[in-house]
């Protein structure tokens, strides 16, 4: 018998238990299947608690993340379509901790009548950054010049025409699967393009030749939309990124422009709305040199940039991503304090994370720690920490050293 079934069985033990001695009423529990066991399902935990949701998990192993505090939880592999059937079976919504899912496995799903939130005809944007460029200029949303290159024997020729026409350097990326960096290669001449290219021998991989945009920051617009078409806009934050991973989010973003805050809520929303999307949605921007916004990618779940919500405002991206799914009231997004500071915990020369995290308390006993439960490896996002205040310098200061304690001791 699998964990998940020792724990219904527990339950209904109980309840029987309960009816023998007259005293049990049933009380209808909202049940969300959750796909993926990584933080972002872990961090849905807490606010499932508060709201007197269930979560039950689909996880790829039994120690990953979430695993380690969602008890109704079953180890399986979200490509194997009966696995997400025996997840889904009987939830009032389905939704994932990643957008890897095949949307065939999520179409069959739904003329089953589950409710995927969001659905495949949202999800296969997120999933092929192609796909999401075509769609973003059919909604006439603002992006980068972009040419997708196919993976046939012509691939070499149209990457460099594409150089030639917008200009060098420009970016490559793989249309599937990259993150944090990976899969993403800066070009400025012609032998920079091999190692995207071998991925095209290698893998038959699609590419997307991108302009490389002059940018000042980087910033992400959040919003969360129930099924209704209700939404609520979180304030535009700035993202720092090295090496491309994501370090810091600053919210609200410092100095941004009112009219360029509102272009960038007004550009999420209309993705929301244009793909139906349904749960949280981070659009990911450059800001311009010239003034501008431009999309850079969008995610269709709880994102990095909105981890300072969960400490930083009346509600979280996490309490509103259920919210949204489960087409409840959604909850105000107002920052609590004038500043919110995040910044992630990388993987360094620190190992013991528990130990150390009574030593970055007491250094900094007002910035919040949330660790992942990951072992630590160089440069792995394994938590975040947030400080919020009224002063931007001070917030920043004791965000990061709260951090740099957890990384390296406190060396940085």
């Amino acid at each position: 018998m699998s964990r998940r079934s020792r724990c219904r069985s527990a339950a209904a033990s109980a309840a029987v238990e309960l009816a023998a001695t007259g005293l049990a009423r049933v009380i209808p529990v909202p049940e969300l299947a959750v796909i993926g066991g990584g933080q972002l399902a872990r961090m849905m935990q807490q606010p499932a608690i508060a709201l007197g949701i269930d979560i039950r998990l689909l996880a790829e192993g039994p120690d990953v993340s979430a695993a380690q505090v969602i008890v109704d939880h079953e180890v399986g592999d979200y490509t194997d379509l009966e696995a997400l059937r025996r997840i889904a079976a009987g939830a009032d919504a389905v939704t994932f901790d990643h957008e890897h899912v095949p949307p065939a496995h999520l179409r069959a799903l739904q003329d089953e009548g589950v409710a995927c939130r969001p659905g495949p005809q949202a999800l296969i944007y997120a999933q092929d950054k192609g796909d999401m460029r075509l769609k973003l200029d059919e909604l006439g949303v603002p992006g980068p010049r972009f040419r997708i290159v196919e993976p046939d024997a012509e691939a070499p020729d149209r990457l460099r025409s594409f150089g030639d026409e917008i200009g060098w350097p420009f970016i490559v990326k793989t249309t599937r699967g990259g993150y944090d960096g990976k899969g993403v290669w800066r070009v400025d001449a012609v032998h920079d393009l091999d190692d995207p290219l071998s991925v095209v021998r290698e893998r038959g991989a699609r590419l997307l030749a991108e302009e490389l945009v002059p940018f000042t920051r980087e910033l992400s617009a959040q919003i969360a939309r129930r099924p209704s078409g209700d939404t609520v806009s979180y304030p535009v934050v700035e993202s720092r990124q090295s090496d491309g991973i994501c370090v810091e989010a600053i919210a609200p973003a410092p100095g941004l422009d009112d009219e360029l805050a509102e272009a960038a809520s007004r550009i999420a929303l209309t993705v929301a709305e244009g793909l139906d999307v349904v749960g949280m949605l981070a659009v990911e921007l450059f800001e311009t040199e010239d003034g501008r916004v431009l999309v850079n990618e969008f995610a269709m779940r709880p994102h990095n940039t909105g981890h300072w919500s969960i400490d930083g405002a009346l509600t979280s991206q996490f309490e509103n991503h259920l919210r949204a799914v489960l087409d409840l009231p959604l909850g105000s997004p107002r920052p609590r304090q004038p500043w919110t500071v995040m910044v992630n915990v990388l993987g360094g020369s620190v190992t013991d994370l528990r130990a150390q995290r009574a030593i970055a308390l007491a250094a900094e006993p007002d910035v919040k720690i949330h660790l992942y439960g990951k072992s630590v490896k160089p440069g792995r996002k394994v938590g975040h920490v947030t400080a919020v205040g009224d002063d931007l310098d001070d917030v920043l200061a004791r965000a990061r050293r709260s951090a740099a304690v957890l990384t390296d001791g406190g060396e940085q």
